[in-house]
């Protein structure tokens, strides 16, 4: 069996090319775009220097990399590690011979080159074997009143709010489905008719939906409280929420730290528009001019291990913050994962209109 071009090739391969001193914003923003998980850091020959994966983006946010900085930086963070030579592969290798060395290397992600090492087609895992089913079932809160985009949700509950003619829920479920999920659960309690009515049992989508109706809201974990306990890990995501995360990312991320709970996180940066004056008590220490201070915010997604499900009360209200202090106070392991796709929550009137307007635009 020999490779197929026709198959398998990338057309787009231009795309995923930067130079070492593009910037990592840019790297970023490169990702984002192209949807492949991996940018090929080349010269001017398109000769490979290195690659950049959604899981260096994510170490590198963690560890607080400053996005301006050049994306040589983030090749230099992998000098002494597995990682410092990219595993390349020779144009016309076999798919066998391909897929062998992925699983060997545990790569979703294998450059082909030519003999002068310039990169001529990129193959990923997915392009080789179809995508498993993922060993966990999710949970889409839709119970919410959606208050503050109020008059829009007077009748309609947040998550149906139409996207190009389709309900947001819709589009979550389908990346639910895409990503592997086949079971999942919906929280309902403001006009669950609408959702009830609208996505029946789910098979016109490829899953198999259960509803679960809070009499009265239950805070954002507590519904979890009402369903039966989890024999495999559980996907939590809010309703309102718009996004391209790889969620089989955030599961092997989750199993790599043995965590309990792993929180989807998303960088903020806030400028500050004025001098911060430095104090130790009346005497000034130091004047910082205009500092831009840096944030990770709870971006609305979670993944629980079956043994977390002990720690929720039944039928009461309960929130995901009181659950992780909880947690923490067990010593149980929690961690952030960084979410370097896109992400928006559709909280405010605002962004309802940036997210149809990203919608229509196709940046999403």
């Amino acid at each position: 069996m020999t490779y197929d071009p026709s198959r398998i090739t990338t057309p787009d391969l231009s795309s995923l090319f930067l130079s070492p001193e593009d910037s990592i914003r840019e790297v970023l923003e490169g990702l984002d775009h192209t949807k492949r998980g991996i940018a090929l850091v080349v010269d001017s020959e398109q000769c490979l220097l290195g690659t950049i994966t959604e899981g260096d983006m994510r170490r590198a946010i963690l560890a607080r990399v400053d996005l301006n900085e050049p994306a040589r930086l983030l090749l230099k963070r992998k000098k002494g590690t597995r990682w410092e030579t990219p595993v390349t592969a020779p144009v016309g290798i076999s798919p066998t011979d391909l897929l062998q060395l992925m699983r060997e290397e545990r790569l979703r992600h294998i450059p082909l080159v030519d003999r002068q090492g310039r990169v001529m087609d990129l193959v990923r895992l997915d392009d080789l074997v179809p995508e498993e089913i993922l060993p966990l079932q999710a949970v889409v809160m839709a119970g919410g009143f959606g208050t503050r985009l109020r008059p829009l949700t007077e009748d309609l509950p947040k998550p149906m709010l139409p996207m190009k003619g389709r309900p947001l829920m819709e589009r979550i479920i389908k990346q639910l489905r895409e990503a592997g999920i086949r079971q999942v659960n919906v929280t309902t309690h403001h006009k669950p008719e609408k959702i009830i009515d609208y996505f029946g049992d789910g098979r016109s989508l490829g899953v198999e939906l259960n509803y679960v109706n809070e009499d009265r809201p239950l805070g954002t974990v507590g519904a979890l409280g009402l369903m039966k306990a989890p024999q495999e890990p559980v996907l939590v995501i809010n309703g309102d929420i718009l996004t391209q995360m790889n969620f089989r990312a955030m599961l092997a991320y989750h199993q790599e730290h043995k965590a309990d709970l792993t929180v989807a996180v998303r960088k903020y940066d806030l400028n500050v528009p004025y001098g911060v004056v430095e104090n130790d008590g009346a005497f000034v220490q130091g004047l910082v001019e205009k500092p831009s201070l840096s944030f990770f915010i709870n971006a609305g997604i979670y993944l629980l291990e079956p043994s977390v499900h002990r720690y929720i009360p039944h039928g009461q209200h309960f929130d995901m913050t009181d659950l992780i202090q909880r947690l923490l106070e067990e010593k149980r392991p929690v961690v952030s994962f960084p979410i370097v796709e896109y992400w928006l929550d559709i909280g405010r009137p605002g962004d309802y209109e940036q997210a149809q307007e990203d919608v229509e635009s196709g940046r999403i």
